[in-house]
């Protein structure tokens, strides 16, 4: 979705940095690829890119576990939870509207409404990743977004062009409200 995210932004003319990981798909024309390899390149990128932007769109999650030093000894197992995190590495106050992705495969809108709170995200796009036939490895999809102030919208299956082009109508309608509120 983010490539499709990408271009669809572009059609609108607006100027884009794709923040990517390795991928077998062409950036969009016109995009400021910013290519990356490891989790600490996609998080310096995304703060680098923060500087300067009106709206994050973050679409991927980078890892769902980063270790924290390199141990010459085997680590034994723990209790403890850990995860790497971008949207909540963010700034809790910030001037630039940000928009999270929920893959889920149960719970979908439960999850994402936790995390719409939890990841202080203006708006949430949740997917149910569980159907196999759309969403990630598809050229469709179908999502529900959730924004913080209580909005729904969902948009029923079909080609990610197509609902990336209705997102990033929607992300600039509710950034210009949010955005236009904090200045």
């Amino acid at each position: 979705m983010g490539y499709a995210i990408a271009a669809a932004a572009l059609e609108l003319n607006h100027d884009v940095i794709l923040i990517s990981g390795p991928v077998n798909l062409a950036p969009p024309a016109g995009a400021k690829l910013v290519n990356v390899i490891t989790s600490d390149e996609m998080h310096a990128a995304v703060h680098e890119a923060v500087r300067d932007c009106d709206v994050l769109v973050m679409s991927a999650a980078v890892s769902d576990y980063k270790p924290a030093g390199v141990a010459k000894t085997k680590i034994k197992k723990r209790d403890e939870n850990f995860c790497l995190d971008l949207l909540k590495s963010l700034p809790r106050s910030r001037n630039f509207f940000v928009v999270g992705f929920a893959a889920e495969t149960n719970d979908v809108e439960e999850h994402a409404r936790a995390k719409l709170a939890i990841k202080n995200c203006d708006m949430m796009v949740a997917n149910d990743v569980s159907d196999p036939t759309i969403g990630m490895g598809s050229d469709e999809n179908a999502v529900t977004i959730f924004s913080r102030n209580g909005e729904i919208e969902k948009f029923s299956r079909a080609s990610k062009n197509m609902i990336a082009r209705a997102l990033v109508k929607k992300i600039c309608a509710n950034a210009k409200k949010v955005l236009t509120k904090n200045f």
